[in-house]
């Protein structure tokens, strides 16, 4: 298993979650963008850069993931893509997209890209918040502990 992070809009805060997460549990972390990102050093840690262009970066991850992994990602399409790859998707609020949810997802996300075409002021998504931060902390945890990498030594 390991955890694919959509990074070029992952909050910061929950790129350093990550990290620390990744070299706590010895679970791989892998941030793909199409800009170049500093990670800690660490084996369980590494970036990908990818080159610029629409949908690079979420193609590149479709690739990457197979079932059983975790990506981080609040791009719909993306978490559909994956989700029929039978991974598990994670937004930086900390909300689980699935199989059960993603169709009415991506329904919600066309009529609001159709009402902005339209003109219509449709205002956005609201602020990343510390609550969302902490939902996130505790949503990547209960994953981690369910589905993480076997400790060494472990049968």
């Amino acid at each position: 298993m390991q955890v694919l992070v959509d990074a070029d809009a992952c909050p910061v805060v929950i790129k350093d979650m990550l990290f620390r997460a990744a070299r706590r549990t010895e679970v791989s972390v892998t941030l793909v963008a199409n800009q170049y990102l500093r990670t800690p050093p660490s084996p369980f840690i590494k970036s990908i850069q990818v080159p610029a262009g629409f949908d690079v970066a979420d193609a590149r991850i479709v690739e990457l993931a197979v079932s059983g992994d975790l990506v981080i990602t609040a791009d719909i399409p993306l978490a559909a893509a994956v989700i029929e790859k039978g991974a598990h998707v994670l937004d930086p609020r900390g909300n689980w997209l699935t199989k059960d949810n993603i169709q009415e997802r991506l329904t919600v996300r066309d009529v609001m890209d159709q009402l902005r075409n339209a003109g219509v002021d449709t205002g956005g998504p609201a602020p990343f918040s510390p609550r969302d931060s902490k939902t996130f902390a505790g949503e990547l945890d209960r994953f981690l502990a369910r589905h993480g990498a076997p400790k060494r030594g472990a049968s």
